[in-house]
């Protein structure tokens, strides 16, 4: 009896789980395309009182998610220990900062609004696993997914930062070029100029050097399944 009652409230749990992951998911989509849209119009979201409410309900769930794991986690201490990099990324600072009248830079203040995202992260590795067949393919699927995330949100920050000073970053699509180009270590024409611009520059091309190997020996291992399938067939 104790027994099916547990696996219930397991099978409970998880559903509970899955459908915040779910939901951090979408809304993690939802903010990339609010800071897409501002940064291609270049609004200045601090004035916007809807983006800053929106943030806040945002890493309210954020925030909503790690304590309900951490009450419900058997080993609370480790999962302290393991997650708190969920609980940093779930404070709201932008709202923070806007309601104490700190003051920060365009730039500072636009880096910041990609704080929360790194929290999608963990629920996209999860949300991944439910569509792959195996965990090798699960995680390949989620650092790809990560990779391409990456690319793109530094192509956002390269055009906030350099568009201003450097005349070879005109249009988002150079920032966008500049990235893969970046993440491919191949390099492009454009170059950094900005601090950041160059620290950027460095992080993609790790980047790359650390995802391509891990691309080229799956493919490599799936290859030799097959052809191994094959002849033992």
């Amino acid at each position: 009896m104790e027994n099916s009652i547990s696996q219930g409230w397991r099978r409970y749990e998880s559903k509970v789980y899955g459908a915040l992951h779910i939901a951090i998911l979408l809304l993690s989509v939802f903010l990339v395309a609010t800071i897409s849209v501002d940064t291609f119009r270049n609004l200045l979201f601090l004035n916007q009182g809807n983006y800053l409410t929106i943030q806040l309900w945002v890493c309210t769930l954020f925030m909503f998610d790690f304590l309900l794991e951490l009450v419900l986690s058997p080993h609370k201490w480790r999962y302290l220990k393991t997650h708190f990099i969920f609980f940093l990324v779930s404070i709201p600072y932008l709202n923070i900062i806007t309601y104490l009248h700190i003051d920060f830079s365009p730039q500072a203040a636009y880096f910041l609004r990609f704080i929360p995202l790194v929290r999608s992260g963990y629920a996209l590795a999860i949300v991944v696993g439910w569509f792959t067949r195996n965990r090798a393919s699960s995680l390949l699927v989620s650092y790809l997914t990560m990779l391409l995330a990456t690319v793109y949100f530094s192509s956002l920050l390269f055009f906030v930062m350099e568009h201003d000073t450097n005349p070879l970053v005109a249009h988002y699509t150079d920032a966008l070029w500049w990235a893969f180009m970046d993440v491919t270590t191949v390099g492009s024409n454009i170059y950094a100029v900005t601090a950041t611009g160059k620290i950027l520059s460095v992080v993609l091309a790790a980047l790359g050097m650390m995802m391509f190997p891990i691309f080229t020996v799956y493919v490599t291992n799936l290859v030799q399944r097959n052809t191994q399938s094959k002849e033992g067939a």
